[in-house]
């Protein structure tokens, strides 16, 4: 179990991370249970947030989220129950909604697709709804995917303006959420009425394959090789050549927490889409991340196996940023080398010393963010 004591050295940091605007707010984070949820749920606490999350029971045994053991007020239920969310916007009155819960996994998608579609896109609407209702909500960042747009397989980056779609159903059930969105924020939180008919600014997040210590999400290639790893096994690759933009788990968060900040100081011109993704010398190739995953932890072991089943998978996603780095002033921390860095040291951390170096990766990754004068990083 992780100690969340702060170096001392970091909380002045803290205090200015994102102007200090988390400090006090009570924050809900659906899907707060799961990789992403949980990882954005540690760094709100080290910033003085509240934080409440609803959410099913961690997805994975071992989870990150009973690792870090977070002093979050966490209530199990299901996106879909939309009594019980309501429920729970009407008593704990967040300021701040960051909608993460989801089906997540492509391949399951084609096993489940009746619930992708309601946990992804109903899933959604009772968000919007449940926080329609209540009078407390001041901004909503919903999290969908890089899955969302109407793939073509370009060389070239997607941006918040090319429609959305999807072959398979996830990738589907993402298009829909983000259609959603728009519908929802126009119908509803229509900015050019805030603060006079409407007191809540909706933004959506497409992100990259995000990597990072504490996933073991099944159908995952990152977890699957550290899950091989860690039994001593050869881990099997079956899209070696798939083009992805891989980020650290915390690149995407620092992305939703900026815009989240703008959002609470009603700043409108900021509800929208946005994407937050690496540069395109980071997407590399599954077989390029294997292989320096490798290089840092020699254990590690893998072979090709072609797909027997055949599901279709994206061969080439990217993401083009441009939008969020010229608005928003967002800007990448690590790399994509130092990400797999991160990532491989933090399970050879756990599996090789049973140390959770969650924390530790957070307080590295805002040093190294103040050091390039990221805009978050000032107060």
């Amino acid at each position: 179990m992780e100690n969340l004591v702060i170096d001392p050295a970091i909380h002045n940091t803290l205090d200015s991370c994102f102007s200090g605007i988390y400090r006090g707010k009570t924050v809900l984070i659906t899907g707060h249970t799961g990789f992403k949820g949980s990882w954005l749920a540690l760094w709100l606490l080290q910033m003085g947030a509240k934080v409440i999350g609803y959410s099913l029971a961690p997805p994975t045994e071992p989870s990150h989220f009973d690792l870090i053991d977070l002093n979050v007020d966490s209530i199990i239920g299901d996106i879909r129950d939309i009594g019980k969310l309501n429920q729970v916007f009407k008593t704990h009155w967040p300021d701040i909604v960051f909608h993460l819960a989801a089906q997540p996994i492509v391949r399951f998608s084609y096993k489940d697709p009746v619930g992708t579609f309601s946990t992804n896109v109903m899933g959604t609407i009772n968000v919007f709804e449940a926080a329609r209702a209540c009078d407390s909500v001041r901004a909503i960042v919903n999290i969908t995917s890089d899955k969302c747009y109407e793939n073509l397989e370009w060389v070239w980056g997607y941006r918040e303006s090319d429609p959305v779609g999807g072959y398979d159903p996830y990738s589907a059930s993402k298009g829909c959420a983000e259609l959603v969105t728009s519908c929802w924020r126009n119908s509803f939180f229509h900015p050019d009425q805030y603060g006079n008919a409407y007191h809540t600014l909706v933004a959506s997040c497409r992100s990259g394959n995000v990597i990072g210590g504490g996933d073991w999400g099944n159908d995952r290639f990152v977890p699957d090789i550290m899950r091989a790893t860690s039994r001593g096994k050869t881990a099997k690759i079956r899209n070696p050549q798939a083009i992805r933009p891989w980020q650290h788990v915390l690149e995407p968060l620092s992305g939703y927490l900026l815009l989240g900040q703008r959002l609470l100081e009603d700043k409108k011109e900021f509800a929208d889409a946005w994407n937050f993704g690496p540069p395109d010398e980071d997407a590399v190739t599954v077989e390029e991340l294997a292989g320096q995953a490798k290089s840092l932890w020699p254990e590690i072991h893998y072979k090709f196996k072609a797909d027997t089943d055949q599901l279709h998978e994206a061969g080439t996603l990217r993401l083009d940023c441009s939008k969020a780095r010229a608005r928003l002033r967002w800007k990448p921390v690590w790399d994509v080398q130092t990400a797999i860095q991160k990532t491989v040291l933090w399970y050879r951390a756990f599996y090789e010393c049973k140390e959770i170096i969650s924390q530790k990766d957070i307080e590295s990754y805002i040093e190294d963010a103040t050091n390039k004068h990221l805009i978050w990083t000032d107060a």
